[in-house]
Formats: structure tokens, C-alpha cells, sequence
């Protein structure tokens, strides 16, 4: 529901005595109209009540961002943009065959390879391991 829409209705009338009669008309969700007689105070509370409401609703509509959020507006503000669903694929078999060629390395060169790449070791410290 935006600031807009409204489920009741504030109306004042005016008596042949010279008062003036307050009301507050809506219907349930039955679909039952009501047209109640109410009180000049509450009608006043309600009214600011619904001008405070309505401000607050509008403020924050104002606030909101109306620009078009598209996958391509959306990308050119991403920090990180997503890899799209070829690239994960491709990263996927790609890092399969890397780890059977890894494998398929003799123990210690795996071992080096593990450990230069892996945890970050330089040439000189895995010599002196």
C-alpha cells in the first residue's frame, strides 16, 4: 500500500442546529460498509494521527531509490561483479584438471608444489625443509 491509498474515509457534516457532526467511514473484511459517528476529539487525534502517517509514508518514499535496478546497473555498482555461469563451469573443470595433474606428480614435487602454492613457502624455504 503506498502514502496514496486509503482504507477509510474522514468526513465532517454539517447539522441543521448549527453543529457539526464527525465521521469515519470504511468497511471490514467482510466487505460490511460502516459510516460511525465519532466524537470531535477523536476525529481531531485521528486526522493529525493520519497527516503524520501520511509525512512519515512520504518521506520515505522520497527516500527510496527510483532509479531502474537492472542485472546491468546493478553489475556496474558491484564491487566484485559475478562470474557468469560459463566461467564457474569452466573454473570448475579447469581446477579438476589441475588437482589429477597434481596428482599425477611424483611425491615431491607434488609436496613442493603444494607448499609454494598452497601455503605460500618461497624457493628458499622449502630447500631448507
Amino acid at each position: 500500500m503506498t502514502f496514496m491509498d486509503k482504507v477509510y474515509t474522514l468526513r465532517t457534516e454539517a447539522r441543521s442546529d448549527g453543529k457539526t457532526a464527525y465521521f469515519i467511514s470504511f468497511t471490514d473484511g467482510q466487505g460490511k460498509f460502516y459510516d460511525l459517528e465519532v466524537s470531535e476529539p477523536f476525529f481531531i487525534e485521528f486526522r493529525q494521527m493520519e497527516r503524520k502517517n501520511r509525512n512519515l509514508q512520504q518521506s520515505d518514499w522520497r527516500h527510496q531509490e527510483h532509479s531502474d535496478l537492472w542485472d546491468e546497473t546493478l553489475y556496474n555498482r558491484a564491487f566484485r561483479v559475478p562470474k557468469s555461469v560459463e566461467e564457474l563451469i569452466f573454473d570448475v573443470e579447469q581446477r579438476e584438471l589441475l588437482d589429477k595433474a597434481i596428482a599425477a606428480l611424483p611425491e615431491v614435487q607434488r609436496r613442493r608444489f603444494l607448499l609454494y602454492h598452497d601455503y605460500n613457502f618461497n624457493y628458499r624455504q622449502i630447500g631448507e625443509m
